[in-house]
């Protein structure tokens, strides 16, 4: 149908008023976003708030680079065992599943979860827990992967210019946190830049900080993440061997099945039939105990691996070596490494002159993939891929 007022905008009114009408009152809606700065761009006449922090997110550098990093399983020739891209893919899917049947923007739950993993260093949480010790040692705080995600696409970007992202998108992307498990999560709604940059700073100081979404959608946003990954990781474990689903706890292979499938669907469906219409999100007590176990499961069994850790220490000598190498080459005040001269011809001067040698040397590894990480060492330190 034409419209009767073409007047510039048009289409974007008619989008936020359709989102008063049809949305949960729980909602975020996109007319109220906050961003730092206002939009002058041309685009925002037809695309809404969180669809547009959507769209620059997977045209980011940083997302390209979502392609070569490790979700779990790190240097073994296996192409059927889940990288990150694709992780935050089935967060995406599955956010977007348990908003929409609550009611909720979809638009900042996809944005949230395409950027929440950005600022994952090389290897994953292992490379996470290197870089961090490396970080801390040298007096620039503990290194936080959502920490680094916000640095990436306000900080980093576009030549230091950043996205100029909404503050709903960006505090769901800080505020996830698949780690920790809670019986119910509810959002802390009343949040502004001013603290939001308060947290960030406190974050660095804080070695296991767990800052609460300020929306629903964040809530979404870091529950799927769990969701995403717990029966998933499973999977990979099982196709590696090991681990077999005999050996899954008996209370989570009875509540939510011993499939990656079936564990999503039940606890999907159990977080939506038990927070429809709530001003928080919680699965059933018995559901959320079988999950507890399941993750516990999983990180006894899997992320603790002997043979995973092992396999892992080159990668730990690389990541010490890179960061010495670094920080020593841009104490000439002239840094003269090909990839860490480019990197840092590349930053805006505004980073540079808030920024210490460390903290640069901390963004660019934390901005590798794995193969790039790997080809930045001497031949001799580069580990080699096992067959599985």
């Amino acid at each position: 149908m034409k419209p009767t007022d073409t007047k510039p905008g048009w289409m974007k009114d008619l989008l936020d008023k359709r989102e008063r009408k049809f949305l949960s009152p729980l909602a975020s809606f996109s007319a109220d976003a906050l961003r730092r700065s206002p939009e002058q761009r041309s685009d925002k006449v037809y695309r809404q708030s969180f669809s547009l922090d959507a769209d620059r997110i997977l045209n980011s550098l940083a997302y390209t680079r979502y392609i070569d990093k490790t979700q779990v399983f790190s240097l073994i020739k296996n192409d059927h065992l889940t990288h990150r891209v694709l992780h935050v893919q089935l967060v995406s899917r599955i956010a977007r599943t348990i908003g929409r049947y609550l009611g909720l923007n979809e638009d900042l739950i996809e944005a949230a979860s395409l950027g929440h993993d950005l600022g994952h260093p090389p290897f994953g949480h292992d490379g996470e827990q290197m870089l961090s010790k490396l970080c801390f040692d040298n007096r620039a705080g503990y290194f936080h992967h959502n920490l680094q995600s916000i640095q990436f696409l306000e900080q980093l970007e576009r030549n230091g210019r950043g996205w100029n992202l909404t503050l709903q998108t960006l505090d769901a992307i800080l505020c996830h946190n698949g780690e920790v498990h809670s019986a119910d999560l509810k959002p802390e709604r009343k949040k502004d830049f001013t603290g939001f940059d308060k947290t960030l700073v406190q974050m660095k100081t804080i070695e296991r900080p767990d800052p609460i979404p300020m929306t629903l959608e964040g809530c979404v946003v870091r529950i799927a993440d769990t969701i995403a990954y717990v029966g998933r990781d499973m999977e990979d474990a099982i196709r590696l061997g090991m681990i077999t689903r005999k050996e899954l706890p008996g209370l989570s292979r009875k509540v939510l099945g011993d499939t990656n499938g079936t564990i999503v669907f039940n606890l999907v469906t159990d977080l939506i039939s038990n927070s429809f219409g709530e001003p928080f999100l919680a699965f059933t007590q018995e559901v959320s105990e079988a999950l507890r176990q399941l993750k516990a499961f999983n990180y006894a069994r899997i992320y603790s691996d002997t043979d995973i850790k092992e396999h892992l220490k080159p990668v730990k000598q690389i990541y010490l070596y890179l960061f010495e190498t670094y920080l020593n080459d841009l104490e000439t005040n002239n840094p003269t490494l090909p990839a860490l001269r480019h990197f840092y011809d590349g930053l805006g001067h505004g980073y540079l002159a808030t920024h210490s040698n460390v903290e640069i040397v901390r963004d660019f590894i934390a901005g590798m993939t794995d193969s790039f990480f790997i080809r930045q060492a001497p031949a001799a330190m580069q580990p080699v891929a096992i067959e599985r």
